[in-house]
């Protein structure tokens, strides 16, 4: 009743001699894509990085990748995903667009969306976008929401300025006049 167009698909090879024509099965036909002159391929996102249990580290860690941390790290992480593991301990300032927390952390945080799971310890503020705490997880400090967390200077509190002195109170006259 029905067929298939057969219009999409390249036409067979013509043949010399007695060769048989090699043929791809439509199956895998259609898992190569056509490479379009001119165009750029999408390179495949890099794995994260993984900082095995057994690794302690002391010094800052900058990536513009994934990072997941097991072991110990002293020293502040700027990443784009941090995940902390419940094994793992940070002693410094992280900044990443997204952070899970599944063990301790001691310093402030900053991120546009964390996440602290029942199993996270967190000792210091956390500078946000939107954020999620599960019941279960422990938490000393401070939270605060902003629409740029990752920016630095946006996390300092406004400096005040000194209110002016009231003027002197007028000497108090008595009834009397003197």
């Amino acid at each position: 009743m029905f067929s298939k167009s057969k219009i999409n698909e390249p036409a067979p090879k013509p043949v010399l001699g007695g060769e048989k024509p090699a043929t791809v099965p439509p199956a895998a036909s259609k898992l190569v894509k056509p490479e379009i002159p001119g165009s750029v391929a999408a390179k495949p996102k890099p794995a994260a990085s993984v900082l095995s249990s057994d690794l302690v580290i002391k010094g800052n860690l900058k990536t513009t990748g994934d990072l997941q941390i097991e072991g110990m790290v002293d020293g502040d992480i700027r990443a784009h995903l941090l995940t902390v593991g419940e094994g793992a301990t940070v002693k410094g300032e992280i900044v990443a667009d997204d952070v899970v927390v599944n063990g301790r952390i001691i310093g402030r945080v900053r991120g546009l969306k964390v996440r602290l799971t029942s199993s996270a310890r967190v000792e210091g503020d956390i500078i946000h976008k939107t954020i999620a705490i599960e019941s279960g997880a422990h938490f000393e400090g401070s939270v605060q929401r902003q629409d740029d967390p990752l920016n630095p200077s946006s996390g300092k509190p406004a400096v005040a300025k000194p209110m002016p002195k009231p003027a002197a109170p007028a000497a108090a006259v008595g009834p009397s006049g003197k």
